[in-house]
Formats: structure tokens, sequence, C-alpha cells
């Protein structure tokens, strides 16, 4: 009976320790800083006392930006100099889906049509590959 015992604790200990690491692992990115994904620069400037608005429309935007497909990720920057400054760096994993099918999203249209109330004027936009990716 005593080695009945061991040998579910061992086994429960084994299944415990391995649900733990796929959880870990699953609140990991699926891919990020692949040499293959596009990196986009979008810099904007708010007008003038609204660049509080303007971050806000923008993360109400990304709420459904990052359920497209080919979304990785997104950082939003303000300067801190001078806040009507905005700069986003997007990651996607296919610029033809990026530069196609999610500029046609309703939901980027919405607040492409919406942008005239908070921003100064559309965005430069530059688009990056990565080519090596360091840490510390």
């Amino acid at each position: 009976m005593k080695t009945f015992k061991n040998a579910l604790l061992s086994a429960s200990l084994v299944l415990c320790s391995l649900l733990l690491v796929s959880w870990m692992f699953s609140n990991e990115p699926s891919v990020s800083n692949s040499p293959d994904n596009a990196i986009i620069l979008l810099k904007f400037k708010a007008q003038p006392e609204k660049s509080d608005l303007a971050v806000s429309e923008l993360k109400k935007l990304f709420e459904h930006v990052k359920n497209e497909p080919n979304y990785v990720s997104i950082t939003l920057h303000v300067d801190p100099n001078d806040p009507t400054n905005i700069l986003l760096y997007e990651e996607w994993e296919d610029l033809a889906y990026y530069n196609g099918e999610h500029m046609n999203t309703d939901h980027l249209k919405a607040f492409m049509a919406n942008s005239a109330n908070f921003l100064a004027g559309p965005p430069d936009i530059s688009v990056w590959k990565v080519k090596g990716v360091f840490k510390k």
C-alpha cells in the first residue's frame, strides 16, 4: 500500500510540474522578433491639448487590432517632453497582410475617420526588418 501511495504522489507531482510548465509557456507570445517579421513605426502628432484623447483612442483601436491574424505586438510611446508626439512600434508576421487586409478593417477605417478630431494629420509610417535582437 505504501508503494502505491508513493507512486500516486510521484505521478501527481509530475502532472503538476507539467501543468505548471505548459502554463508558463502559454503566456509567452508565439512569435516575436522573428527575422521575417515586419516592424512598423508610426509617428503621430496629436492636436494641442488632445494627446490624452489620442492615446485613449489608440488604446481602443488596439483592442481590435490584437485579435487580427499576423499581429504580434504594439508598443505605444509618448514623448516625455512633448506629449503630442506619439510613436507606435508594431510587429507583424506578414507585411502583405498589414498593407492589405489590416488597412481595410472596419475598426481601422473608423479610427482613421475619427482621428481628425484629435490628430494633427496622418502618421509618418516606416517599415523595418529585424536584423538582430540584443537582450541583457
